[in-house]
C-alpha cells in the first residue's frame, strides 16, 4: 500500500519541501493578491507550489488521481477511486497575505474514505508534520530546506483540563464561541491553517472546533497527521470525519460538513 512505503513517503516530504521553497520565494518579494470566483484570495505561491507537488506527483504515483485545491478551481477535477490524494498548495492564504507565518503546504493521501497519510509543512516556521496511519506522527525541524531534526510526536493523553481549544484566526463563527463556551477556563490557543491540526498531535493543544465551511484539501493532509498521532476528527454528530466526493456539483462535492478535532478524548463536553 503506497501509504505504508517508507520511499515513497519520504519522497513526498521532499516535495512538500521542494514546494514551500517556492512559496518562500514569494512570500519574501512583492506578490499580488487575487480572488477566484467564490471571492476566496489567492497568490503566485499558490499556483507555483501546486506545479511543483503535481509534477512530482506525476512521476512518484502516476497512477494515483489528485484533487489540487487550484486546478479544481478551474474546473480540472479529477474522477476518483479508493485511493487518491488531496492537495492544498497553501493553506491559510489569509495568513500568507498578512505574512504572519501561520501557511502551510499539505499534501493528504486518501485510502476509502479514511486520510492515510499526511504531510503538513510550515515554512515560514521551519515546521513540518507528517503522519501515516498505523506508523504515527513526527515533527521535522527543516533549516535552509533541509531536514535537520526528527522527533516522533503524539496526543496529549489525558487532555489537559480545562482543555486547550484552537481558535482560528480568520475563520471564528458564533456556532464556534457557542462551543467553546461548553468549557468554562479553557485556555484559547490562536493558530492559522492546518497547523491546528498539527499542534494537537504534537500534544499542545486539547480541540479544535470547526463550525464554519471548509474543504477537503484544507484539512486531509492535517487530520491524517493528527489521527496517526492518536488523536480523531469527528462531525458534531460524533462520526469520523470521512473524505472523497459527497453532494454537490464541482467544487462543492469535497466541502466538508462541521467537525471537532480532538487531541485526546475530552470529558464533560460534546
Amino acid at each position: 500500500m503506497p501509504a505504508l512505503d517508507d520511499a515513497l513517503y519520504e519522497a513526498l516530504i521532499a516535495t512538500t519541501i521542494a514546494a514551500g521553497r517556492v512559496v518562500m520565494q514569494v512570500y519574501d518579494g512583492a506578490f499580488a493578491v487575487e480572488h477566484k470566483g467564490d471571492a476566496s484570495p489567492v497568490t503566485e505561491a499558490d499556483k507555483q507550489a501546486e506545479i511543483v507537488i503535481l509534477a512530482d506527483l506525476a512521476r512518484l504515483t502516476p497512477e494515483i488521481p489528485v484533487v489540487a485545491e487550484e486546478s479544481c478551481a478551474e474546473g480540472r477535477i479529477p474522477t476518483v477511486g479508493g485511493l487518491f490524494f488531496l492537495v492544498d498548495p497553501v493553506d491559510g492564504t489569509r495568513e500568507f497575505i498578512s505574512r504572519n507565518g501561520d501557511f502551510t503546504v499539505n499534501i493528504g493521501l486518501v485510502e476509502n474514505g479514511v486520510p492515510v497519510l499526511g504531510l503538513v509543512y510550515a515554512p515560514a516556521r521551519g515546521d513540518l508534520y507528517a503522519g501515516r496511519i498505523g506508523l504515527g506522527a513526527e515533527h521535522l525541524s527543516i533549516v535552509d530546506f533541509e531536514v535537520s531534526v526528527r522527533r516522533s510526536i503524539q496526543v496529549a493523553d489525558p487532555a489537559q483540563s480545562p482543555p486547550r481549544i484552537l481558535a482560528s484566526r480568520s475563520h471564528r463563527t458564533p456556532e464556534t464561541d457557542d462551543f467553546i463556551a461548553r468549557f468554562p477556563g479553557a485556555s484559547l490557543v490562536a493558530a492559522g491553517s492546518s497547523l491546528k491540526f498539527c499542534l494537537m498531535a504534537a500534544g499542545e493543544a486539547d480541540l479544535y472546533p470547526r463550525m464554519g465551511p471548509t474543504m477537503q484539501w484544507d484539512t486531509a493532509a492535517g487530520d491524517a497527521v493528527l489521527r496517526a498521532a492518536g488523536g480523531a476528527v469527528e462531525t458534531v454528530g460524533g462520526a469520523a470525519l470521512t473524505y472523497g466526493p459527497g453532494p454537490g456539483e464541482g467544487v462543492r462535492a469535497y466541502a466538508n460538513p462541521w467537525f471537532v478535532a480532538r487531541g485526546a478524548r475530552v470529558g464533560s463536553g460534546p
